[in-house]
């Protein structure tokens, strides 16, 4: 089936957006090795990174991409790669809360089996809340799709627990799982009835429920006071009714990133 090949920086944003919604949490890991030491304040973190990631959840084909690295304090304004730009209307040592906008992904008809064509990138509004007590952060957050191509809502939940290895050296494990309304699933695994005609593949609709659930662990290593480098590797496994959709190859996936930023203070 023929079809327009995206531009560029629109195909790097898809894959972009596909790898910071798997990573979650863990992927603002590369400037967590800081907040360690106290350094939390306003600042600006910024630099550039490396991700290896399927072209879409479920897909059999892998992209490697780079990716930038962003994350800004400035009073109760923010923008990062976990919860998009916005404003944190509680933060303190205990407890933040805020709301935020963020990309909600899709994925190039190339990436798609012949016939589905393409789910149009989109932007979504966020709202989040992070407890941290004992060394344990916990994350809840909930996205609705506002454009693009799906606009329905996800919600998440994270635990991590960063490990202070020396001054420099930290591990962050974490574990994440999603939960997908039907206009999402539907939306994102679903083969409508045209698709079906267009790619031979049987109509599906999963509806709402578990999506996925992800192990990662992150590395960070201050080179220097301002200079950090981080890595981060695990999996993400399709749950539900999502796993079983015909544009599905492999319901466990192999997920990668590798950083390094340069840390201003404001």
């Amino acid at each position: 089936m023929p079809h327009r090949t995206k531009s560029w920086p629109r195909a790097l944003a898809a894959g972009a957006a596909l790898s910071i919604t798997l990573w979650g949490a863990a992927t603002s890991a590369q400037c967590q090795g800081y907040d360690e030491d106290g350094q939390n304040g306003d600042h600006l973190a910024i630099g550039l990174g490396a991700a290896y990631t399927p072209a879409y959840q479920g897909a059999d084909k892998y992209r490697t991409l780079p990716i930038p690295v962003l994350d800004l304090q400035w009073g109760r304004l923010f923008a990062n790669l976990e919860n998009g730009v916005g404003v944190n209307v509680i933060d303190n040592d205990r407890v933040t809360a805020g709301a935020s906008v963020t990309v909600v992904p899709g994925y190039r008809a190339k990436d798609a089996p012949e016939g589905i064509g393409k789910l149009k990138l989109g932007a979504g509004g966020r709202a989040f809340v992070s407890l941290k007590a004992r060394g344990v952060v916990a994350t809840l957050g909930a996205t609705k799709g506002v454009s693009g191509g799906n606009k329905g809502l996800v919600a998440d939940t994270t635990l991590s627990y960063p490990i202070g290895v020396s001054s420099r050296l930290t591990l962050i494990p974490s574990i994440r799982a999603t939960w997908a309304d039907k206009d999402y699933t539907d939306r994102y695994f679903g083969v409508s009835a045209a698709q079906s005609l267009a790619s031979g593949l049987p109509e599906f609709r999963p509806g709402s429920g578990l999506k996925d659930a992800s192990a990662l662990l992150s590395v960070n290593y201050r080179l220097t006071d301002r200079l950090n480098l981080s890595a981060s590797a695990g999996a993400t496994t399709l749950l539900g009714k999502a796993k079983d959709s015909p544009i599905v190859f492999h319901k466990t996936q192999p997920l990668g990133f590798v950083s390094l930023s340069y840390r201003f203070g404001l």
